[in-house]
């Protein structure tokens, strides 16, 4: 068969073929950008100056358990009490289990500034119960919570709630994303 030959038959298919009525629409390219969360932005900013402006009731005197917490120093009671009730969303998670501390640590500090630039607030890092380690000792816990007292991004961290991984995660509240062009 030659070259005119299908070029025949392709015509003969087609022949019935219009184009489609036009729409009138106007296609300008990519897709659009994700939506802002504008109403979940405006409701952490609410709770975090309830938080830091509230007054301290004895509910809250009472709630402080004696699970392992931290709390930036100069920050208000009630950022560590909202944190604990779940107030604060999470955003996002990491799951370090059956990683050595080296591996532990480098994908954690990955994990915040990805975190960070994208301006996640709340986070759940899972460091295990330290069942599978030798001896039955966390020590993922133990330095996982150590490491984040040492980071400024940190503003507050306490245990996770018993259906969130109990003493096997933590949940971190982290400052608000610094804004582009501005000096620190």
């Amino acid at each position: 068969m030659s070259d005119a030959d299908d070029l025949a038959a392709f015509r003969a298919a087609v022949a019935d073929a219009r184009p489609l009525p036009a729409s009138g629409r106007v296609h300008l390219g990519g897709p659009m950008p994700p939506p802002r969360p504008l109403q979940h932005l405006a409701d952490e900013q609410a709770a975090l100056h309830e938080s830091l402006h509230g007054p301290l009731t004895l509910q809250d005197r009472l709630e402080g358990g004696d699970e392992p917490t931290f709390l930036r120093p100069g920050l208000a009671h009630g950022v560590l009490r909202d944190l604990r009730r779940g107030r604060w969303v999470i955003q996002d998670e990491i799951d370090l289990h059956g990683l050595n501390r080296e591996e532990a640590r480098a994908l954690l500090a990955t994990f915040l500034a990805g975190s960070l630039k994208h301006g996640v607030r709340c986070v759940r890092i899972v460091h295990g119960k330290g069942l599978g380690s030798p001896g039955k000792q966390a020590v993922l816990r133990r330095l996982v919570r150590g490491w984040l007292m040492q980071r400024d991004e940190i503003l507050a961290y306490c245990q996770a709630k018993p259906q969130d991984g109990g003493e096997g995660a933590v949940v971190v509240l982290l400052r608000a994303q610094r804004k582009s062009g501005t000096a620190r």
